[in-house]
């Protein structure tokens, strides 16, 4: 099951607590230091995503960098690649052409729905809710928008008096209940590697990043914000390292 974009926000989909376990149980959070090839990553989240599903594995939220690629969902349409600069994947999860590179951050969530509540929908409200939360407790005040504008916004009304530029993007698929692929969030890209696209399918409006609005944080600054605001909306986490998603075994949990 492939998620597209969802045109209404569910008022249930909005209490903090619906996608919680009821069990507690920890998600493993893991982080990449190093940038990740997308094929390793795509092969490491779909052999999570069916472990999951079997039972045999935990779930997973991963952390990482990829270097400079641009992938295509199940919409994206050819005349939205405007140049071949970088490699192009196949990304197997709803939506477009979007980028990825240095400086932004990828979170893969490999999450079992069958313990939270199978509503897709709220899924992704949630993910948007997560990201609004961590740029809020950053100073900086974003939104979600109506489809076909998925993902993250930020008003920019310096270019403008309605203009908006996007400062996250979300994608998943979801199969057997579990999901995987997730959000990207611009911390310090290079911008101008988005001019090969038509990002996310929007011609008419703009990206952005911590660092083009004049926040200069670190990605651990980042991921610690995400971490907390992750665990107030989906549960406790505990800390895990990437061994198991690139090396084919369970993760080994940090003490």
């Amino acid at each position: 099951m492939v998620m597209e974009p969802l045109t209404n926000r569910d008022e249930a989909g909005q209490t903090r607590n619906k996608l919680a376990r009821l069990d507690a149980r920890p998600v493993q959070w893991v982080i990449s230091a190093a940038p990740v090839p997308y094929p390793a990553a795509l092969h490491a989240m779909r052999a999570r995503a069916a472990a999951i599903a079997a039972g045999t594995a935990e779930e997973a939220v991963w952390l990482l960098e990829h270097p400079p690629l641009y992938t295509a969902g199940t919409s994206a349409q050819p005349a939205d690649l405007l140049s071949d600069r970088f490699p192009v994947f196949d990304a197997g999860r709803g939506g477009q052409y979007t980028y990825h590179g240095p400086g932004q951050r990828v979170v893969y969530l490999m999450l079992d729905l069958t313990q939270r509540g199978r509503d897709i929908r709220c899924l992704v409200q949630n993910l948007e809710d997560w990201v609004i939360d961590t740029l809020a407790a950053h100073n900086i005040a974003a939104e979600s928008q109506p489809a076909p504008r998925i993902g993250v916004w930020v008003k920019r009304p310096d270019k403008g008096v309605l203009a908006q530029d996007k400062i996250a993007a979300i994608g998943v698929r979801v199969s057997k209940w579990v999901s995987f692929h997730g959000i990207s969030l611009n911390i310090a890209p290079d911008l101008g590697h988005y001019d090969g696209i038509v990002p996310c399918g929007i011609a008419d409006a703009g990206v952005t990043s911590f660092e083009d609005l004049g926040h200069l944080v670190s990605m651990p600054e980042v991921d610690s914000v995400l971490r907390t605001t992750f665990e107030a909306r989906f549960g406790p986490t505990i800390a895990a390292d990437e061994h198991g998603l690139l090396g084919g075994d369970a993760p080994r949990q940090l003490a």
